[in-house]
């Protein structure tokens, strides 16, 4: 990786097994940037404790969201790949900045209301935004790819960044946000007013990663469109058929307004069926890649060791620096 790249920064939960929209708004995305910027990429497995965990589950879908990131393109050789819990640091930073963050901006913000409402109200669910701007700011990042509902937690690192510089001294990059315009919201095939979720309380909801080729079409096939015939993109007066062109251009980087004139004068039944081949033939070749890296997980294990190290040396200076500017005696 180049020296001179600019550093971008940004994890996944190992929450389970990921869906189409996870793929689109967050891997796929990850494997374009790692060619152009220097990228720290990880699995989030403090923050995926927040929520109640299975303790035997948490460290297997640690590994297998590690296997799925590189079955998906990302290169060990070209991005620093590791897990969150791996690093010291970022529990470290998160405590020191917790110590300088008002208790009412944590108290605003969006997820923390509407996860506390399920969960009851719990510290950390509450500081879990402070840990995310630990986890961005300890490797000076200046770009941050999220999605629309992570912007709020984003502006709180800006935030804590400037609070930091101003009372101890310049320390912090203050990162921006790299929204996708794009695949960065997609819908549910059964409600598209309501995003992709695999807690929806239909299968067919979502496409897996790991769907096969028959349910994929099955899913497809009896995805929500919307009254008339025409096959054009309007969020508004047709939200099915809108979201189903957003996931057929970013599975087959086609611009929508392209999509919209190839489909011209033809049916929704057309449309869906090339839908569901464009993503079996995008969805297969990952599973099966994804299925030969899992026959070494020793490997698996050796890439996150080696990642954490070099996580390590980037976020243990950032780490040093910051206390010292707090007055720790090193």
């Amino acid at each position: 990786m180049a020296v001179n790249k600019k550093i971008a920064v940004s994890g996944v939960r190992p929450s389970g097994e990921l869906h189409l929209g996870n793929y689109l708004g967050a891997i796929k995305q990850f494997v374009e940037l790692q060619k152009k910027y220097k990228t720290f990429f990880f699995i989030a497995d403090l923050h995926a404790i927040t929520e109640p965990q299975d303790p035997k589950n948490l460290s297997k879908q640690t590994l297998d969201i590690a296997t799925l990131y590189l079955a998906c393109g990302l290169k060990a050789k070209e991005t620093v790949l590791f897990v969150q819990s791996h690093v010291p640091a970022h529990v470290e930073l998160g405590w020191m900045l917790n110590t300088i963050t008002p208790l009412g901006e944590l108290e605003r913000m969006t997820q923390f209301k509407e996860k506390s409402e399920r969960q009851g109200l719990l510290a950390g669910l509450l500081n879990y935004p402070v840990q995310m701007a630990a986890d961005i700011l300890l490797y000076q990042a200046e770009i941050v790819p999220v999605g629309e509902d992570q912007v709020q937690h984003l502006e709180l690192a800006r935030t804590l960044a400037r609070k930091f510089n101003t009372r101890f001294g310049n320390t912090f990059k203050e990162p921006q946000a790299l929204l996708r315009k794009e695949g960065a919201r997609v819908m549910g095939l059964d409600d598209p007013s309501k995003k992709m979720s695999k807690s929806a309380p239909s299968a067919n909801n979502y496409i897996g990663v790991f769907d096969d080729p028959e349910n994929i079409r099955r899913k497809i096939k009896i995805a929500v469109t919307d009254s008339g015939k025409e096959i054009v993109y309007d969020p508004t007066k047709k939200p099915g058929i809108s979201n189903l062109l957003v996931i057929m251009s970013q599975i087959s980087d086609t611009s929508v307004k392209e999509l919209e004139a190839k489909y011209k004068n033809k049916s929704y039944g057309e449309f869906k069926n090339d839908l569901a081949e464009a993503l079996v033939q995008k969805l297969s070749p990952i599973q099966k890649k994804y299925r030969e890296l899992s026959k070494n997980p020793k490997k698996i294990l050796t890439i996150l060791k080696r990642g954490a190290e070099d996580a390590n040396k980037i976020a243990s200076q950032t780490l040093l620096e910051a206390k010292r500017k707090m007055g720790f005696l090193i």
